[in-house]
């Protein structure tokens, strides 16, 4: 699309542009729009076919965004917006945009319009942008506000959190202000804002955060393999998210994440939406989302594939063959990759163990805030403070702020051990592990160590408060997590979670 000069000119200008994309498009299309001079504002409208379709076979579906004359590279220098499928239309001018996109000058120059066909129909994907451009001078360009990094904790505690949350700045229905309020309903102390590729959102929770909320900034990247969220990052920060597996980039985004202070979780690793199985890989993993709102048969399978990657880690030491770095001690490869797999590992701090926590990716009503929750003891509610909990394992998910746990495990000459941690005594030292619930009514509770399953308590009363314990030695269990029950009447289809821990690790290194 091309405008002529706009010198001197008020008003607006229209043009229209129709195309058709066949079955196996580009994963991204890119629709040059060249942008005179004296712009005040650009907008943009969409429309596409959506044919009938037999069963069976993929319908069409076509994403929108746009990056300015700074261009498309790789990396998103350019980046000014993106709503997915979520809008037909949007707009940008300095002092205003569309939710999912951001305020700034309408700049002289080659703008892109970037079109993501998701899933394209056997006919084709036709379809048609509309662009209008007024002229004018530019308003005030906005200062953007971000929330602080810090509110009023309790000391060294434990912390509930909701790090996968989607408002209308991607495809959420809910403004942060709601999003905010549910969360304070369900006793949370954290959030973080992970809205589809896009940080547009970051700028629009100051008034939504207080002393009695933290908010961290981030991003959930939604590639074609998958979806990873980019938790705690530093404010502005855009994360990139238009590469497969096979281009061999992800590494390159995980480190960027962590440069600006992120924390890198995969979502959903088993999801059966298009694109939403995790394709990657864990050796740039933080951490992993094994509970995704409320539980399903992909949750499941992802708390096996989490629990063989715990027993992973503990098969050989580290400089065994199967150990940290190798071939299958994380998921990660040979060569490029499994060099990135070491540098994470180092950026850990050493960790040999990817812990698992939860999220709502609540969107909508009836989408419940803080289901799941994760549990975090950190040393005060702050930004570095709840990362470094979450990082290092110190953290259980549970449905709702009703359930809490205190799981440790103790030695018989004082040694005692927390989750996340390490209980250090001998292979052949008796060891005591312990669980104490509330709010459970009729859970059943049972441990979970490399060998699998190897304890199953009785029902806990209706009351929902008990104390479970159950003695091993480090040479019999490598680690022990806990898990805890709703009652099933699926035959031996274990129940849906009220909760699980990380694991205790036992025994030396």
């Amino acid at each position: 699309m091309s405008f002529a000069s706009a010198a001197g000119r008020d008003g607006q200008e229209t043009r229209t542009v129709r195309g058709t994309l066949p079955p196996g498009a580009p994963d991204f299309v890119y629709v040059p729009v060249d942008v005179p001079d004296g712009v005040r504002e650009i907008k943009v409208a969409y429309s596409y076919d959506r044919p009938t379709v037999p069963a069976g076979t993929t319908g069409n579906a076509l994403d929108i965004g746009i990056f300015d004359e700074r261009g498309i590279e790789l990396g998103g220098r350019g980046f000014r917006g993106w709503s997915g499928g979520a809008r037909t239309e949007f707009f940008l001018r300095a002092d205003d945009a569309t939710p999912g996109y951001l305020p700034g000058p309408v700049r002289e120059g080659t703008w892109h319009i970037v079109l993501g066909p998701y899933t394209v129909a056997p006919r084709g994907l036709p379809y048609e942008i509309t662009v209008t451009l007024t002229y004018g001078e530019p308003g005030e360009t906005v200062r953007p506000v971000y929330p602080p990094e810090r509110a009023t904790g309790r000391g060294r505690a434990w912390y509930r959190g909701d790090c996968h949350l989607h408002s209308w700045y991607s495809d959420g229905r809910r403004t942060p202000a709601e999003i905010a309020a549910l969360a304070r309903a369900a006793g949370l102390d954290f959030i973080n804002s992970s809205e589809h590729n896009t940080h547009s959102a970051h700028a629009q929770w100051a008034e939504a955060a207080g002393d009695d909320l933290l908010v961290l900034l981030g991003e959930e990247v939604t590639t074609r393999n998958g979806h990873v969220v980019a938790l705690g990052t530093d404010p502005g920060t855009f994360v990139d998210w238009r590469y497969r597996a096979r281009d061999n980039r992800f590494g390159r985004f995980a480190r960027q994440i962590r440069r600006a202070g992120g924390l890198v979780v995969p979502a959903h690793p088993h999801a059966t939406c298009i694109g939403c199985n995790w394709k990657f890989g864990f050796g740039e993993a933080d951490a992993v989302e094994v509970w995704n709102g409320p539980w399903t048969p992909d949750d499941e399978v992802a708390l096996a594939d989490w629990d063989a990657l715990l027993v992973a880690s503990v098969r050989q030491g580290p400089e065994g063959p199967e150990g940290r770095g190798g071939r299958e001690g994380r998921g990660g490869r040979g060569g490029r990759e499994g060099r990135e797999g070491r540098e994470a590992k180092d950026e850990r701090d050493g960790r040999d163990w990817i812990p698992a926590m939860g999220g709502s990716d609540a969107h909508r009503d009836p989408d419940v805030v803080g289901h799941p929750q994760t549990v975090v003891l950190a040393d005060d509610l702050t930004r570095r403070a709840i990362q470094d909990g979450i990082r290092a394992g110190r953290s259980y998910i549970a449905e709702s702020q009703h359930v809490s746990l205190a799981f440790t495990a103790s030695g018989g000459h004082g040694e005692h051990a927390g989750i996340g941690e390490r209980l250090r005594v001998d292979n052949d030292t008796p060891v005591t592990v312990r669980l104490e619930v509330t709010g459970a009514p009729r859970c059943t509770v049972r441990f979970v160590t490399d060998q699998g399953l190897l304890h199953t308590s009785a029902p806990l009363p209706v009351s929902g408060a008990g104390v479970v314990e159950w003695r091993t030695t480090p040479s019999y269990a490598a680690y022990v997590r806990a898990e805890l029950r709703h009652e099933t009447a699926a035959g031996p289809l274990p129940g849906v979670p009220a909760a699980f821990t990380n694991p205790i690790f036992l025994g030396h290194r």
